[in-house]
């Protein structure tokens, strides 16, 4: 299979990993009208499920291409939605129009942008209970407000931000909404390396012990050995709750 890619935030995601898997580009449209661009890849073999990957801010990056190349390689079908309108969708921008970006979205039109992605992979015959989905860093937090919004298989946010205070005036603080879970969630935090500290993962992971429903938060090490790990365990969470 080659080298296996670490794909989470801080790694190099051709470092330890996957070969890269061919991914293809589509608008698609829903019969009452919406529409979105998306990204995908299929898996070699028999499909497990379908994962929707949530880009971060600075949009589909090496990072975000190697977590869809390394989840495919696992058997799952990936999707990723493009949260940016515009003729450019979601290519990777700097960092300056990535807050622009970010700042003209709102809980409403990334749950739309996520029921698209529900939807197509519906049409792929892929059931809602064996739909994931996955997000790095704003894509981390994203995918929290999906997983409080929705009722899908499980989710997994990486390095997700906006704990204590929203990413943008559109966005929940995500310990405003970590008691709404109504999906198996887990929240992946390095140890170091982001702005994000120890006390706001403790006090996301109080306000999640408090949802219905099941939630882990665990911290990891920077280095290749404690992000593999972290992998590791985003891949085994949804192979408990996808079936």
């Amino acid at each position: 299979m080659g080298e296996r890619v670490i794909t989470l935030t801080g790694i190099n995601p051709r470092m330890v990993g996957y070969v890269m898997a061919q991914t293809r580009t589509e608008d698609f449209r829903l019969d009452d009208g919406r529409a979105l661009r998306l990204t995908y890849a299929e898996p070699d073999g028999v499909t497990r499920g379908g994962l929707v990957v949530l880009h971060e801010a600075r949009g589909i990056t090496d990072a975000v291409r190697g977590m869809v190349a390394g989840l495919a390689a696992e058997g799952w079908l990936v999707v990723v939605p493009h949260l940016y309108r515009g003729e450019s969708g979601s290519a990777e921008v700097g960092h300056d129009e990535a807050r622009d970006k970010v700042g003209e979205l709102s809980g409403k039109s990334v749950l739309a942008a996520t029921d698209i992605a529900f939807a197509w992979l519906s049409g792929r015959k892929v059931n809602l209970d064996r739909i994931g989905v996955i997000g790095l860093e704003f894509g981390g937090a994203v995918a929290m407000v999906v997983a409080a919004r929705r009722i899908i298989g499980a989710a997994v946010t990486i390095a997700g931000g906006g704990i204590l205070e929203p990413l943008a005036d559109g966005l929940p603080a995500l310990v405003e909404i970590a008691g709404d879970l109504t999906v198996p969630w887990l929240g992946l935090y390095r140890e170091q390396g982001d702005d994000i500290t120890a006390e706001q993962v403790e006090k996301l992971r109080e306000a999640a012990s408090t949802a219905k429903i099941a939630t882990d938060v665990v911290r990891f090490p920077f280095e290749s050995a404690g992000a593999f790990e972290a992998w590791q365990r985003a891949l085994n969470w949804f192979d408990a709750h996808l079936r």
